[in-house]
């Protein structure tokens, strides 16, 4: 009665690769925690267009909306260009997170002692960070219109794409960052290019707004995007829970990972607003995408998947205890010198994907 439908869409890439890691651990909370878990495979990404002619496959669609949770790999590839646009635009990961609402994707960004020699930032730097990144995923540029590329009369092409926000969606967004906040340190950076865009603009003006209307407990401040990407390398430490736009959300995640010692250490969630008794939809991913340089070696770091479903655990399935002993197994792992290509120091032999979750399982076997 009580069993809960996880949908894992493995994708493209190396997203079968790391997702396969990423549901070893689910089994084993199943068996050794016993959480009462259906988890069920579903083809998503290039291999479902070359069989069912479908990004996404209806009966795939129908499964994420109808699961308590995804786990879910990667999108995209080499062979992405043999996939149609329109196919591609009908079923690609733009569209899941708009057809689930999935307006709040987390991105959070905690160091590691193990992993210090592996970011390309001072040791200094990397005492006590721990903060997340709140994105926007559903509104601005990657969804605003118009959008295309056109023939000028002078036979020169444009292209054009609107970044656009109404009052709602910032204060939705803004919202979930100060609830997040409260149970952290209380301290809000929202992110944005206020000096140059009017979206910026309404943006600062709403976050403001909801800050001293709703929420006068939590420390806010503004940054520019430029500055906050300066200060992300400068002294990443000094950060709580930064809110800002789809478009930078994106970018300066991938810059934050470096705290973290690669974007293969990353995990995200992307959620919807919750429903009357409290459940959200929820789609749990590593960061780092599909790799198609490194795909089919088996050298892909899984820790990105395997902290998704730390993540899962704690916001999806309410088990914040299994989520802190997972979180615990990744990182003594990493202390007894786990590591994939893209963590490992000079002069040491990296394992394989298989092997770094091989290793967190002896972990929570051991825990």
């Amino acid at each position: 009665m009580n069993e809960k439908n996880i949908a894992i869409l493995p994708g493209d890439g190396v997203g079968p690769e790391v997702t396969t890691e990423a549901r070893r651990v689910l089994e084993w909370f199943v068996a050794r925690r016993k959480l009462a878990l259906r988890l069920d495979e579903y083809p998503y990404g290039a291999d479902a267009y070359r069989a069912h002619g479908q990004v996404l496959p209806k009966a795939t669609e129908a499964a994420i909306h109808a699961a308590h949770a995804i786990l879910f790999g990667a999108m995209g590839g080499m062979d992405g260009d043999a996939i149609p646009r329109e196919a591609r635009v009908a079923g690609g990961l733009p569209h899941v997170r708009r057809s689930l609402a999935l307006f709040a994707n987390l991105r959070p960004i905690v160091t590691i002692p193990a992993l210090y020699e592996s970011s390309s930032l001072k040791n200094r730097l990397l005492d006590g960070v721990n903060f997340v990144i709140v994105r926007e995923l559903i509104g601005g540029i990657y969804f605003g219109k118009p959008r295309g590329i056109e023939t000028l009369a002078n036979g020169e092409r444009r292209g054009f794409n609107t970044q656009t926000y109404t009052s709602s969606e910032i204060r939705r967004i803004a919202r979930f960052a100060f609830e997040l906040a409260r149970t952290r340190r209380g301290e809000v950076c929202s992110v944005d290019k206020a000096n140059v865009m009017e979206a910026g603009v309404l943006w600062r003006e709403e976050v403001q707004a909801l800050r001293d209307a709703e929420f006068p407990d939590i420390e806010l401040r503004h940054l520019y995007v430029d500055n906050c990407a300066m200060q992300l390398v400068r002294a990443p430490a000094q950060f709580d829970v930064i809110v800002t736009d789809n478009i930078f959300g994106d970018i300066l995640s991938d810059c934050a990972a470096m705290a973290a010692g690669s974007l293969g250490m990353l995990p995200s969630a992307s959620l919807g607003a919750a429903d009357s008794g409290g459940r959200r939809a929820a789609l749990y991913e590593p960061v780092h995408g599909s790799a198609p340089d490194i795909a089919g070696k088996g050298i892909a770091n899984p820790l990105g998947a395997i902290l998704s479903v730390a993540m899962m655990l704690r916001l999806s399935l309410a088990r914040p205890d299994d989520a802190a002993l997972l979180e615990r197994a990744v990182g003594a792992a990493l202390d007894a010198g786990a590591r994939t290509a893209d963590i490992c120091e000079p002069g040491k032999a990296p394992i394989s994907c298989s092997e770094m979750g091989a290793a967190v399982l002896r972990e929570l076997d051991r825990a």
